[in-house]
């Protein structure tokens, strides 16, 4: 099954919160409270996310995190980079020589360009998108994105 860790998903929520303040500083604990994630979980994730400058921090008495850049330019892929790795759907899907059967595998064509089809799904959703309302995703619409993503990479 293809599915997102925990930690992605509340990755999520907390970016997708701090998205919402536009431009306030949160606390973690504001953070926590507005996503009733875990403090210690909150703190561990905006760590990350600050490593990775999706989230900005500022110290002190005033301080507190917010985006580190406009929700529409940060992607749902580049989170699932930053806390979960590269998106592999198989042994092969990213890097070569990771699987003693790919010299003789008839399907790992086939499994790479469904990666790449929806990891450019994935580039195409920003965080403004997952912050917005829910009806401003198109179930269709990505799927008719995925699809012309496969058919360009058949070309």
């Amino acid at each position: 099954m293809l599915r997102i860790s925990r930690l992605t998903d509340y990755g999520t929520m907390i970016l997708v919160h701090l998205a919402r303040q536009e431009g306030r500083l949160c606390t973690a604990g504001d953070v926590a409270g507005g996503t009733h994630v875990a403090l210690p979980t909150v703190q561990k994730i905006l760590k990350l996310l600050t490593r990775a400058g999706l989230v900005s921090s500022t110290r002190g008495a005033e301080g507190g995190y917010c985006l580190g850049r406009p929700p529409e330019a940060i992607s749902a892929a580049e989170v699932l980079d930053v806390l979960d790795g590269p998106l592999a759907i198989t042994e092969c899907s990213t890097a070569e020589g990771q699987c003693e059967l790919e010299p003789l595998c008839q399907v790992s064509d086939a499994w790479q360009k469904i990666n790449r089809a929806i990891r450019a799904a994935l580039d195409d959703i920003s965080l403004a998108d997952l912050a917005g309302p829910a009806r401003k995703l198109s179930v269709s619409g990505l799927t008719q994105g995925i699809t012309r993503t496969i058919s360009r990479q058949q070309q």
